[in-house]
């Protein structure tokens, strides 16, 4: 007797299984991961993630065993979602009244099926993980079944997700949508919790979002494709000197122009580039990544010997830049082939060779115009981008940033509702820093958003003029950078903004609320190192709620950096004995993800420091609520362990501001540094720009409630407080400037 087509796998119809099964694999490419973990046989509950209504489709198509779906009841009020509970067997189950379809789920679990449930309760509207609920672990202990948790990516953006803020009504996607699915192993039901759920369904959706397909593609390829889809799009418009706007094509031009001739006159790998946030900028990166090379970004800030070691490690000979900058930087060491931008594009023959690529761009498919500038479809972990620390603690370190790192992080920030297509971004963030090259730089070509760019984030009056008069909605940039804002901006100014957010240091609560009462905005607090390229954490804003569920979802939390990205996962762990912690305990962050990059330049050592078993060591301190929110308590450099207590110097710095009440609108006033100290291991040292008597301070802290061991044992006044490009504070300055003060 001949075999079916199409191996019956769902408590489906047959004939209603073998269409569903045909129009799925028409519509969904799905691979797998551990579907070996699945027993063959008995009481199966299979825990996922949920962001889409076919959830249960991709994950039935790989599952050699029908299984039978918990879903909300709530569903089974439209008339087309009751037939298919009915036809498919699932099990409805409600939030108010849940132990009807618990018990109806625990006897299926007792007769040997597979059950599958979401343990979030309801569709994430953010795409991400949101809160584990317990109903799972009480079905499994009372079925006496294993657990295996699935995670998927490649559905969030599908038309039957929640991104756009809204299911259905968007434009459905032309090719198969690429999906992936991680089986975990099979857990023993007295080994499960909320906390093994979330830790489970965060590493495997790590693992699927690392087998996307677009992270193995060419960046430079895919700017190219992404410019040349709409060549007519306003790009930039640079407000540097004057107003110059750039579409799409021209950018592309231009770029591409420049890279053949960088491809034939420099012969390093890697080129150097000198430019504010610009034009410039924008072409000089793209000409660098086209030409097969890698564009190095310099901070120019920093000090000289500092660039000096910069230029060594990255084997610098080339820096692109243009002659009003260098006029600027006199003290800059500058290399004897330093090449200003305008002079090499007209060395290409000027705006009669730029014709033959405008052209290109408004009449050839996309493809065909990254295939003109021989530009490779696979870069996946090749180098494509060498940013330096800022050497906040110690001599600069060369991360290098691959294809994967830059292409997930930019696919993991369109995720979130925050940056879309139709936003217009201020861009002042220089771009040697991480957020002002993967966010203000390449997301930007990727994604199609237009960008206003300001020479330098210090400008305020630069930035409010650009917001109005460009109509900007995205204001990105460190709490030392917007500051200023709130005193020189008046609201009318800023009406067009719908969103701020900003990263690299703390919010102070003072600027937050400031902004609230002023402008009416919600400043969303980020998080993230240059090793992750940049973004790990943002908060957004919460998602609209939906009339079917009435179920709200937060998007940002008071104090908090935001969850997780999408594909990243993370762990807690003591500083000291590395054991893990649980999540909601502070303790050291560990990262993995697409994001994080893979090791310093020519550095093995420092590389091998700065993992462990795989794992990024961020170096902050950190806890995470049970909705996911990462709190960042602290970098580990700002504790000091004086008498065997860990003193966390920003914490301190904020009880010196709030019993002073310091205006901190013009920048940093206070500094707490830990210096070595032969009695107690470590004495405190208080840098202040101004005139606080140590008697009057301990006095004050003291009154606050604060132990004796946390008073600075050190005043001292400085001009002031050492800030680097960035917006960060120079932790080695200040650390000299301590020491000096302890020894005076």
């Amino acid at each position: 007797m001949s075999q079916p087509l199409i191996r019956r796998r769902t408590y489906l119809p047959y004939f209603l299984e073998l269409i569903a099964k045909v129009i799925a694999r028409m519509l969904y490419r799905v691979r797998a991961s551990g579907v070996d973990n699945i027993p063959s046989n008995g009481g199966v509950l299979l825990i996922a993630n949920h962001i889409s209504y076919v959830d249960v489709i991709v994950l039935q198509l790989v599952c050699p065993r029908p299984i039978r779906f918990v879903g909300h009841q709530g569903l089974t009020r439209n008339a087309f979602f009751n037939w298919v509970f009915e036809v498919s067997g699932s099990i409805p189950i409600s939030a108010e009244q849940p132990a009807q379809g618990m018990r109806a789920a625990i006897k299926c679990l007792r007769a040997g099926e597979v059950v599958c449930l979401c343990p979030e309760g309801h569709i994430s509207r953010t795409g991400q993980l949101m809160e584990i609920q317990r109903g799972f672990e009480v079905m499994a202990r009372q079925a006496d079944v294993p657990v295996v948790a699935a995670a998927h990516d490649g559905l969030w953006g599908s038309i039957f997700s929640f991104a756009g803020n809204k299911y259905l009504w968007k434009s459905p996607r032309l090719l198969p949508t690429h999906v992936f699915i991680a089986f975990g192993r099979p857990t023993p039901p007295d080994k499960v919790s909320t906390a093994w759920a979330r830790h489970e369904l965060l590493d495997l959706g790590e693992r699927a979002f690392q087998e996307r397909p677009v992270l193995k593609r060419h960046l430079g390829r895919e700017i190219v494709r992404a410019l040349t889809k709409h060549p007519g799009r306003l790009q930039v418009i640079d407000r540097t000197v004057g107003r110059r706007e750039l579409t799409c094509a021209q950018l592309y031009a231009a770029a591409s122009a420049l890279s053949r001739r960088l491809r034939a006159t420099v012969p390093e790998r890697r080129v150097g580039i000198v430019l504010p946030p610009g034009a410039g900028a924008f072409i000089a990166n793209l000409a660098v990544i086209s030409a097969g090379k890698v564009p190095v970004n310099l901070n120019f800030t920093t000090a000289r010997a500092s660039l000096e070691a910069s230029f060594k490690i990255g084997g610098i000979s080339t820096v692109l830049s243009a002659d009003l900058v260098k006029a600027k930087l006199p003290n800059f060491p500058w290399p004897e082939r330093t090449l200003d931008l305008k002079a090499e594009i007209e060395a290409c023959g000027g705006k009669r060779a730029l014709l033959p690529w405008l052209l290109a761009a408004w009449l050839l498919p996309n493809q065909w115009c990254a295939d003109l500038l021989g530009l490779p479809k696979r870069g996946d972990r090749e180098e494509a981008g060498l940013l330096f620390t800022s050497g906040s603690s110690g001599e600069p370190k060369g991360v290098v940033l691959t294809h994967r790192n830059i292409l997930a992080n930019c696919a993991q920030i369109s995720s979130l509702s925050i940056l879309p297509d139709t936003c217009t971004l201020l861009g002042c963030l220089p771009i040697f820093h991480s957020f002002g090259f993967t966010v203000t730089l390449w997301y930007p070509m990727l994604r199609g958003c237009k960008v206003a760019t300001v020479p330098s984030p210090l400008d305020t009056r630069k930035i409010i003029d650009g917001i109005r008069e460009e109509q900007a909605t995205v204001l990105i940039g460190a709490p030392t950078f917007i500051r200023p804002i709130l005193k020189k901006a008046q609201p009318g100014e800023l009406r067009t903004l719908d969103l701020v957010v900003t990263g690299a240091e703390k919010l102070p609560e003072d600027l937050a609320r400031g902004f609230m009462e002023q402008f009416h905005l919600d400043i969303m607090q980020g998080y993230g190192l240059t090793e992750t390229t940049p973004a790990a954490n943002i908060n957004q804003p919460h998602p609209p709620v939906v009339v079917s569920t009435n179920e709200p979802q937060l998007g940002k939390y008071p104090g908090a950096v935001g969850r997780m990205m999408p594909g990243m996962t993370a762990r807690v762990v003591h500083p000291e004995t590395w054991e893990v912690l649980p999540h909601t305990q502070t303790g050291m962050v560990l990262f993995r993800g697409a994001n994080v990059f893979e090791g310093y330049l020519d550095d093995p050592d420092k590389t091998r420091a700065a993992f462990r078993d795989g794992w990024f060591i961020t170096g902050d301190l950190g806890r995470f609520d049970d909705h996911g929110f990462l709190f960042i308590e602290g970098r580990l450099s700002r504790f000091s362990k004086i008498g065997g207590e860990m003193v966390p110097h920003g914490t301190l710095e904020n009880k010196i501001i709030e019993v002073f009440d310091l205006d901190q609108s013009q920048g940093y006033t206070v500094v707490v540094m830990g210096v070595p100290d032969p009695v107690k291991g470590e004495a405190l040292v208080l840098l202040t720009t101004l005139e606080l008597a140590a008697e009057a301070l301990r006095e004050k802290l003291l009154g606050a409630g604060l132990p004796g061991l946390w008073v600075p044992k050190v005043v001292s006044r400085v001009e002031k407080i050492p800030v680097l490009g960035t917006g960060k504070l120079d932790l080695k300055g200040c650390r000299e400037l301590a020491v000096a003060a302890m020894k005076a």
